[in-house]
């Protein structure tokens, strides 16, 4: 049983050394209690679990903490991909809800799995997700003074491999800050998270370069194909320089593999595989 996770870019928002020892802590811990959970759980159940973690801690770029569209208005976006069953739900530019991440779970079983903006919302609340406001001080006042236009590669995900083997993908994000209203990211789409029997893949970055190499999907194929998770992973790295691409990712193959890496100093993990390894 094998869990990774991300949460973001370092340099987003605050990148002082008193953030990023704090992002080390809040990463072990989340991991660590993933790992516990993953025990008893499903990947899919666990990703979706660990995520919601990631969502509910304003120190990550997700959920409660997300960074504010150039209307005002704080939108989010998340996906989950069962490699069991090759399921992708999601919902895109859902507003007031706490974790995306879980209406993107009820939509699994759906016939209809992925939902935007005013049709993803009235679903939440059917499926009885409560009004939530996720916009923190410190990201109304990021907002308020546009310190953070620059820096806009901030997402949280998490993959899973179970006691059967069988392997999960979740990405959740708050968007890059000051974006066109309706914007939508990769991370709800299968170039920034995707699972199969092979592999699982969860990105962060600027979603329009994830998208532009369709990352995701592109190193799972290459592992389903018969290429190591690292060579395939490094692979897709060298075509994303093509287009001076901003991306990292965390990803585990079914033979046990996990590996991370990033275009640009640097994404903030966590990894749990019986000892806890986090970015340092």
């Amino acid at each position: 049983m094998k869990l990774i996770i991300h949460g973001g870019f370092f340099s987003e928002s605050s990148s002082s050394e008193e953030t990023k020892i704090a992002k080390q802590k809040a990463l072990s811990e989340i991991v660590t209690s993933g790992h516990e959970y993953l025990q008893s759980h499903t990947a899919l159940e666990t990703v979706t679990y660990v995520v919601g973690l990631l969502e509910d801690h304003e120190l990550f770029n997700a959920g409660t903490g997300g960074q504010i569209q150039s209307d005002g208005k704080l939108r989010m976006s998340a996906s989950i991909m069962d490699g069991k069953s090759l399921r992708f739900s999601g919902v895109i530019n859902i507003e007031d809800v706490k974790n995306p991440v879980q209406v993107a779970l009820k939509l699994m079983e759906k016939e209809d799995r992925v939902l935007s903006g005013p049709g993803a919302l009235a679903f939440a609340r059917q499926q009885g997700f409560e009004h939530y406001n996720p916009i923190t001080p410190q990201r109304q006042q990021e907002f308020d003074e546009k310190r953070n236009q620059q820096n806009n590669k901030g997402t949280v995900g998490c993959v899973a491999m179970d006691a059967q083997g069988n392997i999960a993908a979740a990405t959740s994000t708050g968007g890059k800050g000051f974006e066109l209203p309706g914007r939508v990211s990769d991370s709800a789409t299968v170039a920034g998270n995707y699972a199969n029997q092979f592999a699982g893949v969860s990105c962060t970055g600027v979603g329009e370069d994830i998208v532009n190499v369709g990352l995701a999907m592109k190193i799972v194929t290459r592992v389903t194909d018969g290429m190591p998770l690292q060579q395939a992973t490094d692979r897709s790295f060298e075509e994303l320089k093509q287009i001076e691409g901003f991306a990292g990712v965390i990803a585990i193959s079914s033979n046990g593999d996990m590996y991370h890496t990033d275009s640009h100093p640097y994404m903030v993990w966590a990894a749990f595989d019986g000892r806890l390894q986090v970015f340092n």
